[in-house]
């Protein structure tokens, strides 16, 4: 019943927020359900084993509304209830038009989101994945910056793809199964040889390449995130980018092997060049929305290469890195939004000296900076240092390459640092004032689980130990 439950809260509350009608109290109704989510979660990962639900769907056509709640599915539940009130307390101030939509929208997302990682039936799955991407659209044209229509309807055509060429894989592999049945025990089951593997694994994979996004499919993100509002901008990147990462994880692996491994090397170094490229980017920029959605590719980038050299220890990185990534740039996001909503600019060029001014912000940053850079003790650090092994183990060369990237990402986080926090105060900067005690509050609470999991990661690894042992125990 608690995979349900899940779901249903943000569902409902949503649907609830909507017949507010801009109430004020719409954003404390969406907080409230955001904590009751997260309420739910935590006793979840709290539960032994497990956590099943199964109901009749659509019988005539093999569909069940089956929801598995594993390791791995709890780690992602766990990342996506807490992001929503984390999201929601840093952005209470923020006045949005229409905000009982606003809201509304956000927490049909999360409910979107939180069954894309729950579903054990393709075609549920298939039914999130469009629940949560489908506000998002609404979300960022119309609350988004002034090149926002243009940018969602990029956002829009990238994603109806992907989300087209899944369901025709879908199909494809539904009518291999024994049993003409959706569910993912059958799909797992099916016998595909290595021509049609190919086939399979090039439609969901490109599906899921858009979502993440990797490169050479990452152009509609950086300016998705730059015209979004900053509220959605850190549920695209926290949690929504984790979808494709989940997805091959959960449907791609087991599924096609034969296809996995013969276009392994491929993706690999796909993956290595969109981690140089993006941190090249990132160096350039002089936004700081800007340079965080480059980050993010290099580190998204990242994970996709260690899932791909299908070794034990790379895929446990990459477990722990999709929580400790989300946790890390929704801080990032908090404080760019900070800064834009009390100075106007997002630039660095028209910034500087604002730790003078705002000592507290720029402690807590700086903390969160220097964990998206992976030091030592904090969460970042084993993850990436896992997935790095597991690229060693795979081709040292390749394992070379990528490294670069722990340096290009050190210049661009420790320049974006020093040109808006210290140096000299300028005209902006003058006004500026210490952050409000709710931004500081769940900054503060960021920065521990930062430390916390840097000095103490083991319960993380052991929440997703036994489905990393599963995917390969099936291969």
């Amino acid at each position: 019943m608690i995979p349900l439950l899940l779901i249903l809260i943000p569902l409902l509350s949503g649907l609830a927020v909507f017949l507010l009608k801009d109430s004020p109290a719409s954003k404390s109704l969406a907080l409230a359900s955001s904590v009751a989510t997260l309420a739910v979660s935590l006793v979840a990962v709290f539960s032994k084993g497990e956590l099943n639900y199964d109901a009749s769907w659509l019988p005539g056509l093999g569909s069940r509304f089956t929801l598995m709640q594993d390791g791995m599915g709890k780690m992602l539940c766990l990342l996506t209830a807490i992001s929503f009130p984390v999201v929601f307390t840093a952005t209470f101030k923020n006045v949005y038009q229409r905000q009982s939509a606003f809201y509304g929208l956000m927490l049909l997302t999360q409910a979107g989101l939180l069954g894309v990682f729950l579903a054990a039936d393709a075609l549920l799955f298939y039914f999130f994945w469009e629940l949560a991407l489908i506000p998002v659209y609404f979300l960022s044209s119309i609350w988004g910056g002034e090149k926002r229509i243009a940018v969602t309807f990029k956002f829009f055509v990238y994603t109806f793809i992907g989300s087209l060429l899944m369901l025709v894989g879908i199909l494809l592999v539904y009518a291999q199964t024994a049993d003409h049945s959706f569910a993912l025990q059958s799909f797992y089951k099916v016998k595909l040889d290595a021509h049609y593997q190919n086939g399979i694994f090039a439609l969901f994979f490109i599906a899921f390449a858009i979502k993440m996004p990797i490169f050479p499919f990452h152009t509609w993100q950086p300016d998705a995130y730059e015209q979004s509002p900053t509220a959605v901008t850190m549920i695209l990147s926290g949690v929504m980018v984790k979808m494709g990462i989940f997805a091959i994880i959960r449907w791609l692996l087991p599924m096609v092997p034969a296809g996995v491994q013969a276009h392994s090397m491929f993706v690999v170094i796909l993956s290595v060049i969109g981690m140089i490229y993006a941190s090249l980017l990132a160096i350039r920029q002089d936004d700081i929305k800007r340079l965080i959605a480059y980050s993010s590719i290099a580190h998204i980038g990242l994970m996709c290469a260690a899932i791909f050299v299908q070794n034990q220890i790379g895929l446990e990185g990459v477990m722990i890195q999709m929580f400790n990534h989300g946790i890390n740039v929704i801080g990032l996001w908090i404080v760019a939004d900070v800064i834009e909503q009390q100075l106007g600019t997002r630039k660095f060029s028209e910034l500087g000296g604002l730790a003078q001014k705002a000592p507290v912000l720029a402690i807590l940053f700086v903390v969160m900076a220097l964990a998206n850079v992976a030091l030592p003790l904090t969460n970042s650090f084993i993850g990436e240092f896992l997935m790095f092994n597991g690229l060693f183990r795979f081709n040292i060369w390749i394992a070379a390459v990528a490294g670069i990237s722990i340096i290009l990402a050190a210049v661009y986080t420790l320049n974006m640092i020093q040109k808006i926090f210290y140096g000299n105060t300028v005209d902006k900067t003058l006004g500026a004032v210490e952050v409000s005690a709710n931004v500081q509050l769940v900054l503060s609470l960021l920065v521990v689980m930062v430390l916390v999991l840097g000095v103490f990661p083991q319960p993380m690894i052991n929440l997703t130990k036994d489905t990393v042992s599963a995917i390969f125990a099936n291969r």
